[in-house]
């Protein structure tokens, strides 16, 4: 398994002979509403993604998980598969091939990688979106995301987990109201699932972030105190922090035995 991260949500996934391009935001800024006032994201850096793509995954119908410009910009003919609100967001974009995954619900690529989805981010009173398990059929080895760190009970049919990418520090308004859960419930998840790598996402490396609401958002905690925790727990997952473009190769160590695979 290779991984790119991309910046922010956005991440290159190269499993069992197929790329998969994750909540992409690979173009142009990043604003809710023409609300650029309020909130603006600037990214300094593109990336070249080299070959073609076998899929798109959204986790969200938001804008920075479904991000219009980058959206517009890439081929209409690549499959996706969204949550009912991403789906929706692509299919007015005219994408030809495009699957809604509910809760519980799966989709298969090719018969060599499968992708279920989970309960994820609570979006409003009534909307939960999409977490994902990606499962290389070829392995059996499993990728877990979700990229506000809110973790659904139900994971824990699926453990062991090998990656998950999910943020390890949290983001407030002002230390009072949560928008990134971090530390606590990434802790509790590497409890439940046990994997091997864990990679924080959400984080902006060369993105520049504008407007009043960018002003009062806070940092809650810190990935070498994440690191410690997992120490204080005992806990062999491996926090990998890599920098945006830069590509992971993931050396699994079997679960029975010590033998390593790519």
């Amino acid at each position: 398994m290779q991984l790119t991260w991309l910046d922010n949500n956005s991440w290159l996934i190269e499993i069992a002979g197929k790329r998969i391009l994750l909540d992409p935001w690979l173009v142009g800024s990043l604003v809710f509403g023409n609300l650029d006032w309020l909130f603006k994201g600037v990214k300094s850096k593109t990336y070249n993604l080299g070959e073609p793509i076998d899929l798109i995954l959204l986790s969200q119908g938001l804008g920075d998980h479904a991000h219009i410009p980058t959206l517009k910009e890439l081929d209409h003919n690549i499959p996706v598969v969204a949550s009912p609100n991403g789906a929706k967001v692509v299919q007015e974009l005219g994408y030809t091939q495009v699957t809604s995954l509910a809760h519980g619900e799966s989709y298969t690529l090719d018969n060599q990688v499968k992708i279920k989805a989970f309960p994820g981010s609570l979006i409003g009173p009534q909307l939960v979106e999409n977490a994902y398990v990606i499962i290389d059929l070829i392995t059996e080895h499993k990728l877990y995301y979700e990229p506000h760190g809110y973790h659904s009970s139900s994971l824990t049919e699926e453990a062991p987990i090998d990656v998950v990418l999910t943020p390890v520090v949290g983001i407030s308004i002002l230390h009072l109201l949560p928008v990134l859960q971090g530390q606590n419930t990434s802790l509790k998840l590497c409890q439940t699932l046990k994997p091997q790598f864990i990679l924080p996402t959400a984080e902006a490396k060369d993105t520049e972030y504008e407007g009043i609401l960018a002003t009062v958002l806070r940092q809650e905690g810190t990935i070498e105190g994440f690191r410690q925790q997992l120490r204080d727990h005992q806990l062999s997952t491996q926090v990998m922090t890599p920098k945006p473009g830069e590509i992971v190769q993931l050396e699994f160590k079997s679960r029975e035995k010590t033998t390593s695979q790519g």
